[in-house]
């Protein structure tokens, strides 16, 4: 199993990334008392084998930023190309392989309304593809970004929190001077100056500025990634559900209190409320299903969905057993 391969240091680390992306070894040392080499040379490991990554995303609440679900069913023996193709389609962030109810689940998100047309009425019209649906994303309660290993103790992860500066000001704008940082970023998120200078070809301190007023714009998000299997909770599932909207937010309220819960959504169509979970396996499926029904019971189960496997998630092309394959379509910003 390659749960077995990440030891307690290991998801600590992960967990201190998923929190603080950019945060400095030595920093980090200080609050898991460990030195900046040994954290530096965990980490190295960690990426160099595909278990963990540290990349960047659009961020998904821009004022014009649209964001959907699609589900596309295909050809059985036309499955694999259509993945391989989709696979390089930059607006599609993370295709899952279903297990039952459609073949492919896509997430989506493109800059504004016309871009998210244009992929869903032009650009799915593959070769292998019989039909696909929308659900067009109408308010986000929770992402996969806020999700957490558990791995640190409550003062720890307070730490680690207090680690990264604030935010500087927004400005009004960015160029393509500085978008053109965003690539090497997300196949590297941890990138420090002097090497995306030397990638870039600029001087280290301009490109410290440039980040900074890229960093500032809101229009992308650092986020640490880590193979499913390895985070020991190696089943994903999102179900489909109706709530009544004078309950949505009371609903994505308690959800968020369970642990597995990596995403909450309201959404367009009969089933107006999604979520996804990570859990251990598929018998606690069933716990976490119950434990959602209690907290609300107004809540209607439609439908779930169980992957069996994730090619791409937020850019990154995964092997069968969920770790990296090196190959990254960097997302449309």
């Amino acid at each position: 199993m390659l749960s077995d391969a990440l030891s307690e240091e290991d998801l600590s680390l992960v967990h201190a990334l998923q929190i603080s992306p950019r945060a400095s070894w030595t920093a980090l040392g200080e609050v898991l008392q460990s030195s900046p080499a040994a954290l530096a040379a965990r980490w190295s490991r960690l990426r160099d084998a595909g278990l963990a990554w540290v990349t960047v995303h659009p961020m998904v609440r821009g004022p014009s930023t649209q964001m959907a679900f699609v589900e596309v069913d295909c050809l059985p023996t036309h499955r694999d190309a259509v993945v391989a193709t989709l696979c390089r389609v930059p607006e599609i962030l993370t295709i899952e392989v279903s297990a039952r109810g459609r073949d492919l689940l896509l997430t989506v998100v493109t800059h504004d309304w016309f871009a998210l047309s244009e992929l869903v009425l032009t650009r799915l019209q593959v070769d292998g593809v019989l039909r696909h649906r929308t659900s067009l994303v109408t308010d986000i309660h929770l992402e996969a970004s806020d999700w957490r290993l558990d791995a640190l103790s409550r003062g720890q992860a307070l730490a680690v929190g207090r680690i990264e500066p604030p935010a500087p000001t927004v400005p009004t704008s960015v160029s393509a001077v500085e978008t053109a940082l965003i690539d090497p970023l997300a196949h590297d998120g941890r990138l420090g100056f002097a090497e995306l200078a030397r990638l870039t070809q600029r001087n280290p301190a301009t490109v410290r500025r440039q980040f900074a007023r890229l960093a500032g714009s809101r229009i992308m998000k650092f986020r640490c990634e880590i193979s499913q299997e390895s985070s020991r909770w190696p089943i994903s599932c999102t179900w489909f559900c109706r709530v009544r909207p004078d309950h949505v937010s009371e609903t994505a309220g308690l959800l968020q209190s369970i642990p597995e819960m990596r995403g909450c959504f309201s959404t367009t169509g009969e089933s107006n409320f999604m979520f996804i979970v990570w859990a251990r396996s598929v018998k606690d499926l069933l716990r976490i299903e119950k434990k959602v029904a209690e907290a609300q019971p107004s809540l209607r189960f439609l439908d779930s969905a169980v992957a069996f496997a994730t090619p791409k998630r937020i850019g990154w092309l995964l092997d069968r057993a969920g770790c990296t394959t090196g190959d990254v379509v960097v997302p449309a910003f």
